[in-house]
């Protein structure tokens, strides 16, 4: 089967480079329009079902490309974001002015396995973001189903179907509101394509800083 991966569109939490894990925040207009063009984009494919996390900015982008194929949006809580605790809301400077040990490692080897103060680890979003993912396949052996999630859980998945260490996610980028393609095949997840923005591009509509935290020289 086909498994489409889709990161919600823009909340002013991404607008404004605040880390954003499992506050409940709405999109801003150009994260509707951008839930607008996925829509757009993706009105033409064969879609048996769209899946969701739960959080309304996702919810919201799953909503507007379910409305084209006359689905309702499942919600599954495995594709929930990455649970950053004491990080949510916090800028990149307040966060390594309150959390300096942590950030200190989180930009090392630790990344893959290090819980956020307070919250969860990749590791602990990989495992239940990858069988989110199996029990969708599951359902839709032989037809194509999309995924509307986050940025960690897509990163974490990503590192699955790539055989990639957690603590190298840094070396992946999925924008808001873009795409990434997964075959799925005798339980093994191939990547046919990543972090497709064309839809985004051809509007003006295209991601401004990503979350999460940056490099140690950045």
């Amino acid at each position: 089967m086909k498994l489409i991966l889709v990161r919600h569109g823009e909340t002013a939490s991404n607008r404004d480079g605040l880390g954003l894990g499992r506050q409940d925040v709405p999109l801003t207009e150009k994260g509707r329009l951008q839930a607008q063009a996925l829509a757009d984009a993706l009105a033409g494919e064969e879609i048996a079902a769209v899946y969701s996390s739960p959080l309304r900015r996702a919810f919201e982008t799953a909503a507007a490309i379910a409305a084209p194929h006359g689905l309702d949006v499942v919600d599954d809580e495995g594709l929930t974001e990455m649970d950053v605790g004491e990080l949510d809301g916090l800028t990149f400077r307040e966060m390594r002015e309150r959390h300096p040990e942590f950030v200190s490692r989180w930009l090392g080897d630790e990344a893959g396995t290090l819980a956020m103060p307070g919250g969860e680890s990749l590791q602990d979003v990989q495992s239940r973001a990858a069988e989110a993912a199996r029990r969708i396949c599951e359902r839709h052996e032989g037809e194509t189903a999309v995924a509307v999630t986050h940025n960690f859980v897509i990163h974490a998945l990503l590192c699955e179907a790539l055989n990639m260490s957690l603590c190298d996610f840094r070396r992946l980028r999925h924008d808001l509101a873009a795409t990434s393609l997964l075959d799925v095949r005798g339980g093994r997840m191939i990547v046919v394509q990543m972090n497709d923005t064309c839809h985004l591009e051809a509007r003006g509509l295209t991601d401004a800083q990503p979350w999460p935290l940056p490099r140690a020289d950045a």
